[in-house]
């Protein structure tokens, strides 16, 4: 097989060989372990090493020999209209492990079959009607037409948009129902959604290099700007590869509908559907006498068996134990206290944190232990939330209770 070694086609081999082994092992750990995100995961590193790949081999000699340059006019390398899709898949069965590839989401990836069916009419009328180049007589591979690489970028930022709105519900959703929301926020999709949109943002950056220095518009120009994504690319599956994110919460939505669906499971293992508002209004109205009811129900639950202490408690656990649906609860808690689930059961932990300060448990135990004891089940999530709470951190509220005891002290002595 022909291929010349050089600086240019030897380093953007390295970066297509390591996540064509990159995909092979995601590939391998999503089956070891059945968790889907890591299939789609591997399909977008696959994809963006065939991205790569006419460039690399294009340095190696392919376009300019026979039959490697019909390989490439005739081979789709960049699926530029399936990226955008398989990154918002991917977000989806991260995010949400009742997610599945249905025929709805199959029209996502219609775009790319119907250019990878383009592709292959022109291979055939060219080769077996034609008999010679006729969509390639200008020499310009058609996956790298003008129109092609727009509307490809275009799918990309309208589908890193949807990835965006889709986190956004899920973390509004966690803080609705769940009380340790700031656990299951998942950093790394954050991360890896910042590292997507690096790469939306490489064709603008190199565009503004290329006005500035017009020998950047050349082939080899073009080099850095697939060296870079390449560098992107394989960040993603680094890191990808060793992300322990595992969603249990599932759910379904719409973008048409204001609210997602919480799904839950009765004991005859069939789905229950509950509409939690992930939305709540912050301007005080007159409580109704329902709302009045469960809220006095609640709040006497909740201190009379402490179930703020549970790290894992849930709105649909509340709901149990108060034998209604999750939404009577939810909607309860957003309109009678003016607050989400999690803020609301974080606020009787921090109360009972405060209490245990008052009584000097910080002498015999440290300040983590506390509020581990009284349900937090982070030291920054329990940082964030006494801030919240109370405007000074922990150190500086036990600090100020020091100086009261002090205080108080001098006046008994007064």
């Amino acid at each position: 097989m022909l291929f010349t070694f050089g600086f240019y086609s030897s380093v953007l081999l390295i970066s297509f060989t390591q996540g064509i082994v990159y995909s092979v092992l995601l590939l391998a750990k999503a089956i070891k372990t059945e968790n889907k995100s890591n299939y789609w995961l591997s399909f977008f590193i696959f994809l963006c090493s065939l991205y790569i790949a006419p460039w690399m081999l294009g340095f190696a000699g392919w376009y300019d020999n026979q039959p490697y340059r019909d390989i490439l006019f005739y081979t789709p390398f960049q699926h530029l209209l399936w990226i955008g899709p398989i990154i918002f898949f991917y977000t989806q069965s991260l995010l949400n492990p009742s997610f599945k590839f249905s025929k709805k989401e199959a029209l996502h990836i219609l775009p790319g079959l119907l250019y990878l069916i383009y592709i292959i009419a022109i291979w055939i009328y060219d080769k077996f009607i034609f008999g010679d180049y006729y969509f390639y007589e200008n020499g310009m591979d058609k996956d790298f037409e003008e129109w092609y690489q727009k509307l490809g970028l275009l799918s990309m930022i309208v589908y890193f948009i949807l990835s965006i709105r889709y986190y956004n519900v899920y973390k509004r959703l966690m803080f609705q129902v769940v009380s340790y929301a700031d656990s299951v926020l998942f950093k790394w999709i954050q991360t890896y959604l910042i590292a997507f949109l690096v790469m939306l943002l490489l064709p603008l950056v190199f565009d503004g290099v290329e006005y500035f220095f017009p020998e950047m518009k050349s082939y080899q120009g073009s080099w850095w700007f697939y060296l870079s994504f390449s560098i992107v690319m394989y960040y993603i599956a680094i890191t990808g590869y060793s992300n322990p994110t595992n969603a249990t919460i599932p759910f379904k939505m719409s973008f048409f509908d204001k609210n997602p669906i919480l799904l839950l499971e009765n004991s005859s293992a069939n789905e229950l559907e509950i509409s939690i508002d992930i939305q709540y209004d912050t301007v005080e109205e007159a409580v109704s006498p329902e709302t009045a009811h469960w809220k006095s129900k609640i709040e006497t639950l909740i201190q009379a068996e402490k179930l703020y202490q549970n790290p894992e408690l849930t709105l649909t656990d509340l709901a149990k134990k108060l034998e209604t649906n999750a939404s009577v609860i939810s909607k309860t808690i957003n309109q009678g206290f003016q607050m989400n689930f999690n803020d609301y059961i974080n606020n009787f932990r921090i109360e009972a944190v405060k209490i245990s300060l008052s009584n000097g448990e910080h002498k015999k135990s440290t300040l983590l232990g506390i509020a581990f004891d009284c349900g937090f089940n982070s030291k920054a999530t329990f940082n964030r939330a006494f801030k919240k709470n109370t405007s000074k951190t922990p150190k500086e509220f036990t600090k100020n209770l020091q100086i009261l005891y002090l205080q108080h002290f001098k006046t008994l002595l007064s």
